[in-house]
C-alpha cells in the first residue's frame, strides 16, 4: 500500500542527491520508498553509487538498479536511512530492523545523516515503544543479559521465525525492555554509555546527534522537515 507521507518525503529527500554522489542506503520501509524513488531518477540518467546497510537493502537496491559500492577512502556525502523513534531534539532509537551496526557504520562515513519518517515515529521521549536494541557478540550472550538486567532493564533475545535472530554481522540482538520512557536526553547518553561498557556489546540502537535533519511524512501528504540545532 503507498504511504502519501513517506512518498512526499522521499521526494523531498531527492533534492538533496547530486550526480556524482556516494550515497549510504539506510535499511527499513521508509528506505525502500526512497530506493524507489531513487531508481526512478537513475533510470532518467542521474548517476550516483549507494553504500547499503544491510544484505536486505543490497539486495534490494540491486533489483532496482541502483548501482552499488563499498565504504572507502572517500567520505559518503549522504545517508538516507529510517528510524523508530524520533525525539523532539531530533535523537533516534534505531535497530528495530536488526541493521543498527551497519547503519551506524555507514552515518558515521557520511558527512551528513538524513532521516525519512512516518509521523508515528515522532515520540516525546525515546524508548516510549518500551525497548532499546543492541547488537551482541554470540559469546557473550549470558553475560550481556546479567549485566543489562543489573541496570534495571528487561533484556529479551531477538527471535525471528522461531529462532534466535542473527544480524548480518552474525551476532545476536537483544532488545532492552524498559519499563518507562528515558526521562530525557542526558538519561539517554547515560543509558547508552552504560550499555556500550557492557563487554560483549557491539553497539546500541540509540543514535544520539547523527541526525542533520529528519523529514517527516504525513497521510495527506505535508511534509514537515526538522533540522539538528548545533
Amino acid at each position: 500500500m503507498t504511504d502519501p507521507g513517506l512518498e512526499s518525503a522521499a521526494v523531498r529527500v531527492l533534492e538533496l542527491v547530486r550526480d556524482g554522489m556516494r550515497v549510504g542506503l539506510g535499511t527499513g520501509h521508509a528506505t525502500a520508498v526512497f530506493l524507489a524513488r531513487l531508481a526512478d531518477r537513475i533510470r532518467s540518467g542521474l548517476h550516483v553509487v549507494g553504500v547499503p546497510t544491510s544484505e536486505a537493502t543490497a539486495a534490494l537496491a540491486r533489483s532496482l538498479g541502483i548501482p552499488l559500492g563499498a565504504l572507502d577512502d572517500d567520505e559518503l556525502a549522504l545517508t538516507v536511512d529510517g528510524a523508530d523513534e524520533v525525539a523532539p531534539n531530533l535523537d533516534l532509537v534505531k535497530g528495530f530492523g536488526g541493521a543498527l551496526v551497519r547503519e551506524r557504520i555507514v552515518a558515521a562515513a557520511s558527512r551528513r545523516q538524513v532521516i525519512l519518517v512516518g509521523h508515528d515515529k515522532l515520540v516525546d521521549r525515546l524508548a516510549t515503544r518500551g525497548r532499546i536494541p543492541i547488537e551482541v557478540v554470540p559469546f557473550a550472550c549470558r553475560l550481556v543479559l546479567r549485566r543489562v538486567r543489573a541496570l534495571g532493564l528487561d533484556p529479551v533475545v531477538r527471535l525471528a521465525d522461531g529462532r534466535r535472530f542473527i544480524s548480518d554481522n552474525g551476532n545476536l540482538t537483544i532488545d532492552c525492555g524498559l519499563a518507562t520512557p528515558l526521562a530525557d536526553a542526558r538519561a539517554a547518553r547515560v543509558l547508552e554509555a552504560d550499555l556500550r561498557a557492557i563487554p560483549g556489546v557491539v553497539d546500541t540502537g540509540l543514535f544520539l546527534g547523527t541526525a542533520e535533519r529528519v523529514l517527516v511524512g504525513y497521510p495527506d501528504g505535508h511534509v514537515d522537515v526538522l533540522q539538528a540545532r548545533r
